[in-house]
């Protein structure tokens, strides 16, 4: 699953996100999802989140609990 839609991002989803240091390279990191940040239904670079650990980035792929 992609992250561009809102309605499939919920906050303690497993996540890959492109931190904005990262947007040149592409190299995502991966979290758990705290807080929604971007308020439209979609965003076509991804949907943008802050992770548990504080790190705020846009989610590229929706991760299954056994990856």
């Amino acid at each position: 699953m992609n992250g561009k839609q809102r309605t499939d991002i919920c906050p303690g989803m497993r996540v890959a996100v492109v931190l904005k240091q990262d947007q040149r390279t592409g190299r995502q990191t991966i979290g758990i999802v705290k807080d929604l940040l971007t308020k439209s239904a979609n965003h076509p670079h991804g949907i943008k989140v802050r992770l548990e650990d504080g790190q705020v980035g846009r989610v590229q792929t929706i991760l299954a609990d056994d990856d």
